[in-house]
This record gives structure tokens, sequence and C-alpha cells, in this order.
């Protein structure tokens, strides 16, 4: 019998996945991690708004009463490493009922813009707190001490639930000097020294501002941010010219379409200096954009020039991963419940994956059936993505069952996948017929970007690997674990918190 055979053929499926197929449990750390990186709220294939909402409260809730230091060290992972928001503000709010003292290590780093104050108090306001208490106050407290002007004009709350100036009013910073406590007034509603706040001034002349051109002057006498522009006056096209010249990286690539249905990139100078934005290398690390931000603004914008940017910077965005060596067998699910968002991040990574092996791996694409993606490492990630489509049912099993037919011989095989098959053979059968008949030391990394709890790999095996999720740290994640790294679960609890 071989040791594939004796360590996991009487391994079972110990639960069912949406489409009723037998599948895996995972410990509840996996799960939560899951949870976090996933960060669904919205209606999904398999589960709406409600049940995701209802789910993720319970696992918050049990991660807190059964390990709680992991759930802290989990939620600054998913916020800081993952670039995830709503789901470790959740998480946050619901570790303050548990353990306060956790709670005040990580709130910094969790909270970190007035946005995420916002949505946190909003959050626990919904959760029937009120305000929250003594301990939240506290916290609030530090995080308004630190409220610049800028980000007074820019975050002061507009159609969310708590303004800074309730964040304010609600726990009672002491103000540090004039310029400060003229701050606090002024977010408050109150009479204020605007003197004392220049960008503030700029922002109310602004508004009554009754030419272009007065308001062009103000725009860059405050270099007032764009939502803080577009909130106050309706943007024509030469103030959005005025504001391009001020945009973050990330803002620039969510207004492409403004900028081009306002007409203004259709002056070659405005046009360059994107262009030259977009392809920044350092500029895009530093912004942190999650990839499959590229392919919706892609879709959107019809210049050449523009589209052979966005072309260029997911090639930057990924070309500082570490090499994976050895030959690599990337299998990319296109089943029906992976249309939309789910296969448009999936067909970069995978992508991604392909480049970033110089070749030397398959990359192929399955629903019940598999097909050669025939990837071609010239051509760009974001064009060979836009031709992936979806269609059909899953068959997980169906691929591997390929490899082991042609008997390739790969040393890694990483899925991209809502892990909801139904129908077929399993996944993991079909992984150890291959182990005990092609490679037995062949590593299996499964990239879950869904928020389904079910899992086609069982705990007990030492070389199958989950990672949740859709940032480019996933894909270092794959590159380190090759290498000899643990799990993602052991890399959370590697994390240390500040005191």
């Amino acid at each position: 019998m071989s040791m594939a055979k004796k360590l996991f053929g009487s391994i079972r499926p110990n639960t069912w996945n949406k489409e009723s197929y037998p599948a895996f449990t995972r410990p509840a750390e996996e799960q939560y991690i899951q949870t976090l990186m996933t960060n669904t709220m919205g209606n999904t294939f398999y589960a709406d708004q409600h049940e995701l909402l209802s789910d993720a409260a319970q696992l918050h809730r049990e991660m807190a009463e059964s390990n709680p230091s992991f759930m802290a060290k989990a939620i600054v992972f998913a916020r800081n490493e993952g670039f995830m928001r709503l789901q470790p503000l959740f998480g946050l709010a619901i570790l303050s009922l548990y353990r306060p003292d956790l709670f005040a290590k990580i709130f910094l780093q969790v909270v970190r813009y007035p946005a995420d104050l916002s949505d946190f108090l909003s959050i626990v306001k919904g959760l029937g707190r009120g305000e929250g208490g003594r301990a939240i106050k506290r916290q609030a407290n530090r995080f308004l001490s630190g409220v610049s002007e800028y980000w007074a004009i820019k975050y002061n709350g507009r159609g969310r639930g708590y303004s800074l100036g309730d964040a304010i009013a609600t726990s009672h910073p002491k103000p540090a000097d004039l310029k400060q406590q003229a701050l606090f007034r002024y977010l408050r509603g109150q009479e204020a020294n605007l003197a004392l706040l220049p960008q503030v001034e700029a922002l109310e002349n602004l508004k009554r501002a009754s030419t272009e051109v007065e308001q062009i002057e103000w725009i860059e006498r405050g270099k007032l941010p764009y939502e803080t522009v577009t909130g106050a006056v309706k943007p024509s096209k030469a103030v959005w010219e005025a504001l391009l010249y001020q945009m973050p990286t990330f803002a620039l690539l969510r207004h492409l379409n403004a900028l081009q249905r306002a007409g203004v990139l259709e002056d070659r100078r405005h046009l360059d200096y994107v262009v030259s934005r977009l392809t920044d290398k350092e500029a895009l690390q530093k912004a942190k954009i999650l990839p499959f931000r590229f392919a919706t603004a892609f879709r959107q914008v019809e210049q050449p020039a523009l589209q052979d940017a966005l072309r260029e910077a997911v090639e930057l965005t990924f070309g500082n991963l570490p090499e994976f060596g050895g030959r690599t067998a990337i299998f990319l699910d296109i089943s029906g419940s992976m249309s939309g968002q789910y296969l448009e991040i999936g067909s970069v990574f995978a992508l991604a994956l392909y480049k970033k092996t110089q070749g030397n791996s398959l990359f192929w694409l399955f629903d019940t059936e598999v097909a050669d993606a025939k990837p071609s490492r010239r051509d760009s990630i974001l064009t060979q993505a836009e031709r992936i489509q979806a269609r059909g049912g899953t068959d997980t099993g169906a691929p591997v069952r390929k490899l082991l037919q042609k008997r390739e011989n790969v040393d890694q095989i990483i899925m991209i996948t809502d892990e909801q098959q139904n129908s077929g053979s399993p996944f993991y059968g079909q992984l150890n017929q291959y182990r005990s008949k092609v490679n037995s030391e062949v590593k299996a990394f499964i990239v879950d970007i869904a928020p389904y709890r079910h899992a086609m790999v069982p705990v007990q095996d030492p070389r199958a690997f989950y990672i949740y999720g859709w940032s480019d740290t996933v894909l270092s994640y794959i590159a380190q674990s090759v290498q000899g790294y643990a799990t993602l679960a052991e890399r959370v609890e590697a994390i240390r918190l500040e005191p």
C-alpha cells in the first residue's frame, strides 16, 4: 500500500457544500480567516446578504469565545495585509465585547481612517450597543486626537452613519491646541476661527464661488481632495482638469471613466500624465490597489493609450513576487457560480501565476470539462483575462484526473475556485490517486475567493494549503509556502500584537 493511501485513504468527507456535494470542514481558525479575507457582505451565487451577515456574526462570536488572541491577530492581518475593511471592523466590534484589552491593542491598526471609524461606530450601534460604552469612547478619543485638517474636509462623513462631528460629540476629545479646537468646533457645525484652518476656509469659499475661475482658484489654493470638491460642487471639465493633478493613484484609477466622459483625456497633456501615473511602479505598490480593480477599469475605458497603461499596471503590480520553483499546474474554475467578479479576480490571478513561472507551468480552465487556456507570456494579463468566460457546472476533480491521464509531473497544483462542486469526482480523491501514481510529494494550494464554509481538502493533509481572498499577498503566500512556509493560520499566529 502506498504512503498516500496509508495516510489519507481512510479520510472521508464530513459535511456538504451548497450544492449538496460531499466536502470537508476546516478548523475554525481557517474559517475565520476566510470570512475576513473574502470580506463578502453582498449577495453571492449561493447565499444572500442576510445569510452571509448571520454566518459572519456567528463566526466572530465563536472565535471571540474560543480563541480571542488569534481573532485579534487575524483582524489585523486581514486589514493590513489583505486590505479588507468591513469584516475586520465587524470583528473588532465583537471583540470589544469579549476582550476589551485585545480590542484596545489593535484598534488603531484596524481603524486607520475616519471612514473606518464611521463604519465601526455604525456597526456598534447596529449591534444594539448605542454609542458603545467607555472602552470604545476611549479608543475613539485616541483616534480623534490625530485627525488632521485634510481628514476633516475629506472624511467628514457625508452619506455615512457617523460623521467626524458625531464622533467628537459622542467621545468628547480634548483639543491639544487652538487649531485643533477650531477644527473640532468646525466639525461639530459650530462657529470656528477659519483663519487657523486654511483648507477648511478654501472649502467654504469654494461652496460660495459663483464662477468656474473662482472654483478652480479655491481648489488649487486649498489643495482640496476630489471627494470634497465633488461633494461641494458639480465639477465641469475645467474643474476635473484641476482635480486630476491632485488625485491619489487609487482615486485616479476609480475616476478614469468620469475623466473620460468629461472630455479631460482628449487633451494629450492630460492623457500623458494619467498614463505616467498608472505605470509608476513605486506609486502602484504604495497605493496597494487590489489587482481586479485594474480589470474593472479596463472594461470601462475606450482609449487605447489608457488600455495599454492598465495592461502595464497589472504586470507591474505582480512584478515583485518571489519565484515559485518547480513545475506548476494552475486550474481556474470557470463554472457558472464563478461568473462576474469572482471569475474576473480568478483570471487575473491565474494569469499572473502563469507569467511568474516563466512558462514552466500548465494553465487549464475547468467546469465539468477541462480546456487548455493557451496562455501567452507576451500578451497582457488583462487582455487574456477578458477572453475567459464562465459556463457550466463544477467538477473539481476533472483537471487532476486529466493530469493523471496525461502523466504530467508537477510539483504544485494551484486551484482558484469558489469550491462549489456539483458533479464528477471529488478533487481530493483524484489528488490522492495522482500522488500514488505520479508524484507523492505534490503540494496542493486551494485559493478560495468565496465565503462559503466548506472545503475540498481535509485538515489532516500536510501538503494541502488553503489561501483565502484576492489581494496580491495571496500569490506571495503561495510562493513562500512552496519554499517551506507554514499554513496561513500559522502565518497569522506569528503576528505580534503591539503593546
